[in-house]
């Protein structure tokens, strides 16, 4: 078994906001333990940074979290017995933090965790080490609880042929049990390595490959709860599009937006729409200089609309390839900017990127940094408000609904556009639970906090 490690996933409900010098700012240093960081990045309920990394020898890893001040506190460290190599934190309504390990395991496929926020560790499944086994992200939570994600099978590079181990679609829940969605087989895609979203508009959970579909170059595809599956897009490399589609995500207008590693008019990767009716549009293709190259390990959508991402190569280059960028761009395609461009001192290869409720984006590079060059935690600041956010992807009156935000108070007024809720519980500065109450409808959530009233980052969804 070949383990290649691919270390590399909210519009405040306004007019808009005016352009602010950005400042990137230098947290920590990754000095061994860890390094390699993981992807995702989750905001905790108390407000800090929670991820994984791989550390040095012996190579298992470890659970970490961030404060906003930049102190880092080491959580857990993993073992080959309980599974090792992680990919990052998913933040469950439970309070606990979902993973997964890449090897590891009875069988050394990997498994499947839950995490306390002290980083007490329970292994929930352990994968086989043959199809069914290799998960490259943590599952996502859907908007019933269960926990749904991929496996890897056998990683090969995009365009690669792809073989018998060509990866899964899972359906995992909280204590344990295990269904196995969909088994990839090559003409229907392979190797997924990003998380999957769930769609607000039609629950839906949506993917992609690197590898197989009709070209052999990577799919976008879409897969229910039930295991129904469908493949909505063939990457190409002779297409604008490219090859090697990463991380997907679905922005406030309804359309999914994501990047492709490699092809594109220039062979360095591209970003792109994909519509509901399945039409697909490239917003902006990578050159692999000045404005980077080979993105898709992070693209998100900020408080303010816009879609932000990094690159692994490509800026102001510190040999021929470039250490990396990261960037702005309107759903559009209009106002791209380079934010920042990575070099030895702030961190090279980024890998991942979030947005904190306080508004400041964090995220960490594979390298670079420190006289270690083991890489760095790095905060963005691009002068945007606090805001909310929420973990259900959606919900219906009499349900409870998880908020993160900052400021929050047992005197907080909460309401579902415009409709106030009445039952309030659990809260923390961070961190709050509320029944969405009768009258309720699809539309913005805002909390009075002791920082103002903050305004959710996207429509929340109200289903009869």
């Amino acid at each position: 078994m070949r383990i290649v490690r691919f270390t590399g996933l909210a519009l405040v409900w306004a007019l808009g906001t005016t352009m602010h010098a950005q400042t990137y700012k230098v947290m920590d240093y990754f000095n061994g333990t860890p390094s390699a960081p993981s992807s995702v990045i989750a905001q905790s309920r108390g407000g800090y940074l929670v991820t994984t990394a791989v550390d040095a020898a012996p190579f298992d890893g470890v659970a970490f979290r961030v404060a906003t001040s930049g102190t880092l506190t080491v959580l857990h460290k993993f073992s080959s017995s309980g599974g090792n190599y992680p990919n990052g934190l998913t933040l469950g309504g439970d309070g606990l933090f979902y993973g997964t390990n890449q090897v590891g395991g009875s069988s050394n496929g990997g498994t499947v965790f839950k995490m306390t926020a002290d980083g007490t560790v329970t292994t929930l499944h352990e994968f086989d080490s043959g199809v069914d086994g290799v998960p490259y992200a943590p599952p996502v939570q859907s908007f019933y609880g269960d926990f749904y994600g991929t496996t890897n099978g056998n990683y090969v590079f995009p365009g690669d042929p792809v073989n018998a181990d060509a990866g899964t679609v899972y359906k995992i829940d909280s204590a344990g049990n295990y269904t196995l969605l969909h088994t990839f087989t090559g003409p229907d895609g392979g190797n997924p390595v990003a998380p999957l979203v769930q769609s607000a508009t039609n629950y839906w959970f949506y993917g992609t490959t690197p590898n197989g579909g009709s070209n052999g170059e990577g799919t976008i595809f879409r897969v229910d709860s039930k295991g129904d599956f469908e493949v909505l897009h063939n990457c190409a490399f002779g297409d604008a599009t490219g090859v090697g589609p990463g991380v997907i995500i679905q922005a406030t207008d309804g359309n999914f937006y994501g990047a492709t590693s490699y092809g594109g008019a220039w062979g360095q990767g591209a970003i792109f729409r994909l519509m509901p009716t399945n039409q697909m549009t490239v917003i902006h293709t990578f050159t692999g200089g000045t404005d980077g190259g080979v993105p898709g390990f992070a693209l998100i959508q900020g408080s303010d609309g816009y879609l932000y991402g990094t690159t692994a190569q490509g800026g102001v280059a510190e040999g021929w390839e470039g250490s990396g960028t990261l960037f702005r761009v309107a759903t559009t395609g209009a106002d791209f900017s380079v934010l920042h461009t990575f070099h030895q001192a702030s961190g090279t290869m980024p890998v991942s990127l979030m947005q904190h409720t306080n508004g400041f984006f964090y995220g960490d590079t594979n390298e670079g940094g420190s006289a270690s060059g083991l890489g760095v935690f790095f905060r963005l600041d691009m002068g945007l408000p606090p805001f909310v956010t929420y973990l259900n992807t959606y919900g219906r009156v009499g349900m409870t609904v998880s908020l993160l935000g900052d400021g929050f108070t047992t005197s907080s007024q909460v309401k579902f556009n415009g409709v106030a809720a009445t039952e309030i519980s659990d809260v923390e500065n961070t961190f709050m639970k509320v029944v969405i109450p009768a009258g309720a409808t699809t539309g913005p959530i805002t909390v009075t906090t002791t920082k103002g009233t903050l305004t959710s980052n996207r429509a929340f969804v109200v289903r009869p």
